[in-house]
């Protein structure tokens, strides 16, 4: 008999535990989101489990933290925007230029590069195309076809180039200068590195405005 008394012994001692919890989850009110933190310290130690079960979710909302973005252009996309800048390299720097014939400055020569892919549409100068369209990559998760800028001479973004690939980038330097690869090793790029924007069709950013 003795191993029933344990059985036995282990559901009385169970069974009113059991039932406090259920009448305490019962007593909790629609909508209820945990306490703040002034309250919780206001609280008795008897709710402290409470807290710990209504708390969970907000730690897993984490506000004000950006989700990961996995949007970007397809592999033939940002083929195709490479393939028209680096098939252009060595014409001469012509400030308002964009094309082969009569050259290119800077965001000249993105437009250029980005002018047959479908849903883009690019500001002409590179301080807009900073300011009002893409999304913002940090520098570590560069990839192919993103936009990078840079502060010359000035408080504001006044230059644009397109990104390779490690470290290396196409641009239009300036007057005297030929469409060129260059790299973000170099200190003088890489003290005057601003930001870098990802372009996307407008649809994909319409769906991520939606988010």
């Amino acid at each position: 008999m003795r191993p029933f008394f344990k059985t036995w012994l282990t559901i009385c001692l169970l069974l009113p535990l059991a039932a406090h919890a259920t009448n305490r989850e019962q007593r909790l009110p629609n909508g209820f989101s945990g306490y703040t933190s002034n309250s919780t310290a206001a609280r008795p130690h008897k709710n402290v489990s409470s807290n710990k079960v209504q708390h969970s979710p907000k730690r897993s909302a984490r506000p004000g933290k950006p989700l990961p973005v996995a949007a970007a252009m397809s592999p033939q996309q940002s083929s195709d925007v490479l393939s028209r800048a680096v098939n252009v390299l060595g014409t001469p720097y012509r400030w308002g230029g964009s094309s082969p014939s009569k050259g290119f400055d800077c965001s000249g020569l993105v437009k250029y590069a980005f002018n047959d892919i479908d849903e883009v549409d690019l500001p002409r100068t590179s301080n807009a195309m900073a300011s009002g369209h893409g999304i913002k990559v940090d520098r570590n998760d560069l990839k192919p076809g993103d936009l990078i800028f840079f502060n010359i001479k000035s408080r504001r973004v006044n230059h644009v180039a397109i990104y390779l690939g490690n470290d290396r980038f196409i641009h239009a330097p300036r007057t005297g200068k030929r469409v060129s690869i260059d790299t973000l090793n170099k200190p003088y790029w890489n003290s005057r590195y601003v930001v870098a924007k990802r372009v996307l069709p407008k649809s994909q950013q319409l769906a991520l405005a939606k988010r």
